[in-house]
Parts: C-alpha cells; structure tokens; sequence
C-alpha cells in the first residue's frame, strides 16, 4: 500500500503589535524551514488569496523592519 504524503498545516501567527483596528497581515513561518516559503494572508480574510514570500525574503524584511 503507498503511503500519501501530506504537506504541512499553516499554523498562522498574528503579531502582538497588530491591535491597530484591524489592519493585519497573518504569517505561518512553520513553513520556512520545510517548505520554503512564509505564506502571509489578511487576517481580515482568512479565506482569501496566500501570498506565499520566500523564507529568505521574509527574513530579510523582518530585519529591516526591525532597524531603529
């Protein structure tokens, strides 16, 4: 018998900083190391489109973000 492969769940994330009436992005980041990619969606539309950002990209824009 073949065994199915299944991919890994998002297990979406909101920043804490984002109590800012509403306008906020989700992320799942337990994809980066398995997948590649940081799938990143409206938290206002959970089951809109997915903008999947690759793992290096992502991390670089979390580093700019955080610069003083």
């Amino acid at each position: 018998m073949a065994s199915m492969s299944t991919s890994p769940t998002p297990r979406w994330f909101t920043s804490s900083y984002s109590d800012n009436g509403g306008n906020c992005v989700e992320v799942a980041t337990n994809l980066a190391a398995s997948q590649g990619v940081v799938p990143v969606r409206d938290s206002k539309d959970r089951g809109g489109p997915v903008l999947n950002v690759p793992a290096a990209a992502f991390a670089a824009l979390v580093s700019l973000v955080r610069q003083p």
